[in-house]
């Protein structure tokens, strides 16, 4: 999540004007919008052919018997002043409450029953649910809503049409999903739900507007976005308040016992007792979160191939469904003769970018010695500044290489290429993060340039994203988007009323298209038009090369994974190694990550509510492979303060003649208390207690419920019999 500094957050309440123009309301029922509560927006390329978008519509609308998504889609207007350049082929796309109802029994949604306990929806028992009172209009929100828009649209499937009408090479086959077809191909461009400006203004006024030391209200944030983003700001805030303690011992510990390096042991113990008990309570915390927003014991959809997976077509033995079908064995070629040997290649180059660090090193500690003044001694930081930003180079150059190697992998499923671009970025980053001071540490053995590099890099690091992540992309918008504002505060301000819905539709994409795209910088944010245009150039010359099929599926794939928190989450990874590893001989380190995080809340919370488009709601029962992540960094950080407490002069004193003993004393003790963190991993479990017998006891009901029509239907048909 792009961040933005302290005094640039002051700056940006000062100039609010700008999030006022950028958020959709509701139509009034004198707008000259649609007849129905738009919900979600679909843009289709602006050359895309008639007979196409018709046939498309025709889907949409089309009842669900017919095997059509039964929603109402109307094609938004001109904009204010009516360009030329504005693409006319967008479309607002919303539902009747009776099919909104219905979709979210489809969907499975869990919602707040009479007597208190989370159970699914069903249309048949809607008024023994506690909230639902009349028709049911208010029953659910806004971002349920799009996300049952979304799940209809989602699942619109082919029938017996054999290609895309206008576009004879986009083949079409039963079964296929229309929508990533047409995302894969170029043909729509996006399609993303719409901000609700009165909401909005309560959740930015709880959540950030408010500069005091509070929670955050993660009801409403899940109300507004959904359980994903919800849980990441969740985690977010369980890790700050977490960093606490370590942050309050580790100031005086540097106060008092800075220039003494070796006294680190009692802070090294600290560090173990805290990475092991801090997981293990999260994941009780998250699942607390979970069941009372109805996503613990939600059953996940069978999971749909990814838009970009391609193979020759055939049936699905499962579903019995036509789609493509791509050997294993090809893929895990794939994988270990050309993935794997890649990675191996970059840690290799990793490596030998540490070392010529280390000689830069060598040279200014060589300088310093020779002329011992206040200019050789800051040269004595410009080889970890320095290395810090080759560092965030490589994982920004690798970063799009891995992500290139994953998608030519050709995975089925998105989940199993979320795994393998996770494994890779992780393995990755870590290495190119942590090598340098596993070296310094244990090869090196010099506590005093561990402490400097380790500071040096945080630092520096934390800098460089204050800068790529807020001021770079914050420039970016304001210069994009200036002549947009001065015409909306003009429109506004001549007529003073609330813009038209196509226009505030028009706004609220154009000032959001930027930030399309999981990169951390603006790269691939500054040329996302030219990047669809070449898509669609493509697309029109039929070329077919395993390039442009790869990059197009990256381009398309990315605008859905803007919506994810994969950059958060891996900022949090290498911040909490950081911590974790080597912050006993830098007691400095957790204070600084605690201030970066109350920062990033902030930042976070007005990019959130004024400049992203809104996010689909995610419904996310827990952190995912981010847990086992976080889990494996413990792992090591356990075996890493232990091999630090060895090397410790208080240690070593006990073992004055031997140090085989000291070595074989240290592993057993640290395979010790692994052994004790496994165990502590079964003695609290992941549920509490309460939790788990309310889950027991609605499937112990579910159970009586299915007997009771069981016998029902026995005692039917023996009557019928007779």
């Amino acid at each position: 999540m792009y961040k933005i500094p302290i005094f640039l957050i002051y700056l940006i309440f000062c100039a609010g004007a700008l999030g006022e123009g950028m958020m959709l309301q509701r139509p009034s029922a004198d707008s000259s919008g649609p007849g129905f509560t738009p919900l979600v927006v679909v843009e289709l390329a602006s050359d895309t052919k008639e007979e196409a978008i018709a046939w498309l519509l025709s889907r949409i609308r089309d009842q669900q018997h017919n095997g059509g998504a039964e929603l109402l889609v109307e094609q938004l207007g001109p904009g204010v002043e009516g360009q030329e350049k504005e693409n006319p082929n967008m479309f607002v796309v919303g539902a009747s409450w009776q099919r909104l109802l219905s979709g979210a029994e489809d969907v499975g949604l869990f919602k707040e029953f009479s007597d208190g306990s989370m159970r699914g929806f069903t249309c048949a028992n809607k008024h023994n649910f506690k909230d639902f009172k009349g028709d049911g209009d208010d029953f659910l929100s806004m971002a349920e809503c799009q996300y049952i828009i979304k799940h209809e649209l989602d699942t619109l499937r082919a029938k017996d049409e054999t290609h895309v009408p206008g576009y004879t090479q986009v083949k079409l086959y039963p079964g296929k999903s229309i929508i990533r077809r047409l995302q894969s191909k170029g043909i729509l461009i996006q399609f993303f739900p719409l901000h609700e400006k009165e909401e909005l203004k309560r959740l930015s006024f709880s959540w950030y507007k408010k500069m005091k030391l509070s929670f955050q209200p993660l009801d409403d944030i899940r109300h507004y976005y959904g359980e994903g983003q919800a849980l990441y700001f969740g985690f977010l805030e369980y890790f700050t308040i977490a960093l606490v303690p370590m942050a309050l011992i580790g100031v005086p510990y540097y106060l008092f016992d800075w220039e003494d390096y070796d006294k680190y042991v009692v802070f090294a113990v600290f560090n173990l007792i805290w990475c092991t008990v801090i997981l293990e309570l999260w994941k009780r915390c998250s699942a607390s979160l979970a069941y009372s927003w109805g996503t613990l014991s939600r059953k996940k959809a069978f999971e749909e191939p990814r838009p970009g997976f391609h193979g020759v077509l055939g049936f699905n033995p499962v579903t019995g469904r036509e789609e493509p079908l791509y050997p294993n064995a090809k893929r895990q070629l794939r994988i270990y003769l050309v993935s794997l040997p890649f990675v191996l290649l970059c840690l290799y180059l990793s490596l030998y970018v540490m070392m010529i660090y280390f000689q830069m090193e060598g040279w200014a500690l060589s300088v310093y010695d020779e002329e011992p003044t206040f200019w050789t001694g800051i040269l004595l930081f410009i080889p970890s500044i320095i290395y810090a930003v080759v560092i965030e180079i490589m994982n920004l150059i690798y970063r799009y290489a891995a992500e290139f190697l994953t998608e030519w992998e050709n995975h089925r499923l998105e989940s199993s290429y979320q795994n393998h671009l996770v494994l890779k970025v992780l393995v990755f980053n870590f290495f190119n993060c942590f090598a340098s001071l596993f070296y310094i540490a244990f090869v090196m053995q010099d506590m005093v340039l561990l402490r400097q590099s380790l500071a040096t890099l945080l630092i520096t690091s934390q800098i460089l994203n204050q800068f790529m992540e807020a001021f770079l992309p914050y420039w970016l918008q304001r210069r994009r988007n200036k002549k947009m504002i001065h015409k909306v505060r003009k429109r506004r301000t001549l007529e003073d009323k609330e813009l038209p819905l196509a226009e505030q539709v028009r706004l609220e994409a154009e000032m959001s298209t930027y930030l399309v795209g999981a990169h951390r910088t603006c790269t691939l944010i500054q040329f996302h038009d030219r990047e669809v245009q070449f898509i669609q150039y493509m697309r029109q010359m039929s070329i077919r090369s395993p390039f442009v099929c790869v990059y197009r599926s990256i381009c398309l794939s990315g605008l859905s994974l803007s919506q994810g928190t994969f950059d958060d989450y891996l900022e949090l990874f290498l911040l909490f190694g950081y911590v974790s590893l080597f912050s006993c001989v830098y007691p400095l380190a957790a204070v600084l990550v605690v201030l970066n995080n109350v920062t990033e809340v902030y930042s976070d919370a007005f990019k959130m509510c004024h400049v992203f488009k809104r996010p689909f709601s995610d419904p996310a029962a827990n952190i995912g492979v981010w847990q086992l992540a976080f889990e494996a960094m413990s792992v090591i950080a356990v075996v890493t303060n232990f091999a630090l407490i060895g090397m410790s002069p208080q240690v070593k004193a006990y073992f004055p003649e031997s140090e085989t003993q000291l070595i074989l004393w240290t592993v057993a003790i640290e395979h010790g208390l692994l052994a004790f963190k496994f165990i502590l991993t079964f003695l609290i479990p992941d549920v509490p207690k309460h939790i788990q017998i309310k889950l027991a006891h609605l499937e112990f009901e579910s159970l009586e419920a299915l007997k009771k029509k069981k016998m029902l239907e026995a005692s039917e048909l023996t009557k019928m019999v007779q």
